[in-house]
């Protein structure tokens, strides 16, 4: 077996781990646990083989849109794997090993382009904290849809107002909400001035315009809720809005460079 071949093994057993850790909707079981957490770990695996670009006759690191949403999800899965070990999460690990099954292999499809040394040393840190809010903003998202969820659950049973659903009470869940959104806006936010004031790569293109864009929406959702209160589904409306918008910002943009238009990093 070759080394093009030996490096797609991580991603291979991070799909296997994933896709057993799918099979049973059943949280009490505590097989499909393993199988997630050995999942997650054959992921880290996958990711560092891929950025790293092991076995390619090119040197030097890759990257692009796949390893990008790899990565994110990688960190929602780890985020939920820390808490479900102290709250219940029911229903959400089945989703999130199938997902972390897909993006696993989207990677190994579309590894990304390798990028040229930087003029700075500042570059791949901007990069590295531009994916941690992604993260951070994706754990967002989880806990919004888990919000929505429990908000429905509970205006089908009003009489139950107070009491847990989904696993978690409703206004812990809207704090963890929030608390992972303030973290995202924060690391977002060193994100922006990195890249503005020490890359040398720094251009008002469709990347930076969806990344300023998505940043104001999740400023104007904190403002809205200091000052007027906003919650519940308006409040995960904005959540899901500027995800939306950042995950056009690095994901979207570089799926049509590289895929639809098949140009390299340099664009």
């Amino acid at each position: 077996m070759n080394g093009n071949h030996l490096n797609l093994l991580p991603s291979a057993a991070a799909v296997l781990a994933y896709a057993l850790a799918a099979l049973r909707l059943d949280d009490t079981r505590r097989w499909p646990r393993a199988a997630l957490v050995a999942g997650w770990l054959a992921h880290a695996v996958s990711i560092v083989v891929d950025v790293g670009g092991w076995g390619s006759a090119v040197p030097g690191a890759r990257f692009g849109f796949a390893p990008a949403l790899s990565a994110t999800v990688w960190l929602v899965l780890g985020v939920y794997a820390v808490e479900s070990r102290f709250v219940p999460l029911p229903h959400v690990r089945r989703t999130l090993a199938l997902l972390g099954g897909a993006v696993v292999a989207l990677a190994a499809a579309f590894p990304g382009e390798f990028r040229p040394n930087t003029a700075t040393p500042w570059a791949p840190l901007h990069w590295i904290i531009g994916i941690a809010s992604y993260g951070l903003f994706g754990a967002a998202v989880l806990h919004a849809a888990l919000l929505n969820a429990a908000d429905r659950r509970l205006r089908l049973h009003a009489g139950a107002a107070g009491a847990p659903t989904a696993g978690m009470p409703l206004l812990r869940l809207e704090r963890l909400t929030f608390q992972f959104v303030t973290a995202g806006f924060v690391v977002l936010s060193v994100a922006i001035v990195l890249g503005w004031t020490a890359t040398d790569a720094w251009r008002w293109d469709h990347k930076t315009v969806f990344s300023v864009l998505g940043w104001l929406v999740f400023a104007g959702l904190m403002a809205g809720r200091r000052f007027f209160g906003w919650r519940g589904r308006r409040a995960t409306r904005w959540v899901y809005a500027g995800a939306a918008l950042l995950l056009l910002a690095y994901v979207g943009s570089h799926f049509v460079l590289e895929v639809l238009l098949e140009r390299g990093a340099a664009a």
